[in-house]
């Protein structure tokens, strides 16, 4: 199987990451999805990645699904707990980190039109979800060691990918200041091997 993707996207490095943690091999094809030739329309008529096509043709996205099969397919460090309350509870982790996420990328997006074009007040609106979104991470760790439970699971990647992203790309938004919990965590995540190989670039 093929993951495609680029290497800046938070969403296709959650998946990346995932695929470490639980040894998948699969072949990495990155391209620009904003180049007019990319072949992610190809694959996923929404033009999004992550995109993984399985061996039978199959094309799965988005990263959430692709993260789910992953953790599937390999018995190795389960990600997403059997049990069905843990298991909404690590899912309700991924939406928090997610939804912070597509808020930085539309206000990264809203930044990039011309001047003349731009609603600064969208752009508060996306990034005031970012720093509610961020608090509530922080408070909701507090003292644990991981976002839910004793033990590294999907919630750590997803929420490692997202503050990964936000270092990249808002590096100004200094989001570690008053939120410590998160800034510890954030560290430990980035000594794992599958985080340091994954961390974003241009």
């Amino acid at each position: 199987m093929k993951l495609i993707g680029s290497l800046t996207s938070p969403y296709v490095r959650k998946a990346r990451i995932v695929a470490a943690e639980k040894r998948v091999e699969y072949a990495w094809e990155p391209h620009n999805v904003w180049a007019p030739e990319n072949p992610v329309p190809d694959y996923n008529p929404l033009g999004k990645v992550p995109v993984l096509v399985l061996d039978d043709g199959t094309a799965l996205y988005d990263s959430r699904v692709i993260c789910e099969f992953l953790d599937s397919v390999s018995p190795i460090g389960k990600l997403i707990p059997a049990d069905n309350r843990e298991r909404i509870e690590v899912r309700r982790w991924e939406a928090l980190a997610d939804g912070a996420l597509d808020a930085g990328v539309l206000a990264r997006l809203e930044g990039q039109r011309p001047a003349a074009e731009r609603s600064a007040s969208w752009i508060d609106r996306q990034m005031g979800k970012v720093a509610r979104s961020l608090d509530a991470m922080d408070i909701q760790i507090g003292t644990r060691p991981w976002c839910h439970g004793a033990a590294f699971t999907l919630a750590d990647v997803a929420v490692g990918a997202c503050v990964g992203w936000f270092d990249f790309r808002f590096p100004q938004l200094e989001w570690r200041k008053d939120r410590p919990n998160l800034a510890r965590l954030a560290v430990k995540l980035a000594e794992r091997p599958s985080f340091a190989e994954t961390a974003p670039r241009e």
